[in-house]
């Protein structure tokens, strides 16, 4: 994706709140729903950079990774921003459904497994190898059945 494509995406300079700010209200909404949070932050690599939440809720742990996407190195506090603007709201969105339908099924591709992968990065293979263990404990979606 070019710098010129990430300018059109949504929360691209559209806002003066900092990426910890975003960042907080993350957490927020995940304390609202009865998780903890176990790492959180803003990490560079390299020339890469992203933003992430990790956190336990109802016995799973679970990462939201997003990217700070291409930009111009003289625009690095927008596209932090954004990236941080944008990883609050999936949270907030998921954490809504997660109070209705469990937080398996609102985050379940991001999901961390026993062997530190997480769930929506895997392969078929490895997906289906995984299943298992991803499915030792029912969703929390029920039915009434009367």
């Amino acid at each position: 994706m070019t710098s010129e494509e990430v300018k059109k995406l949504p929360y691209w300079k559209t806002g003066r709140s900092s990426p910890d700010e975003w960042l907080r209200k993350a957490i927020r909404e995940i304390d609202k729903v009865g998780g903890k949070v176990n790492e959180s932050g803003i990490i560079r690599q390299q020339d890469n950079e992203v933003v992430l939440v990790g956190f336990k809720l109802e016995g799973d742990q679970f990462r939201l990774v997003w990217p700070v996407l291409a930009h111009d190195p003289r625009e690095n506090q927008a596209a932090v921003r954004q990236a941080a603007t944008m990883l609050y709201h999936d949270v907030k969105s998921r954490c809504v459904a997660a109070m209705v339908k469990g937080a398996r099924w609102a985050f379940h591709a991001e999901m961390v497994l026993p062997n530190g992968m997480q769930a929506g990065s895997l392969s078929d293979g490895e997906l289906m190898k995984c299943l298992p263990e991803m499915c030792r404990r029912p969703l929390a979606i029920t039915h009434d059945e009367s």
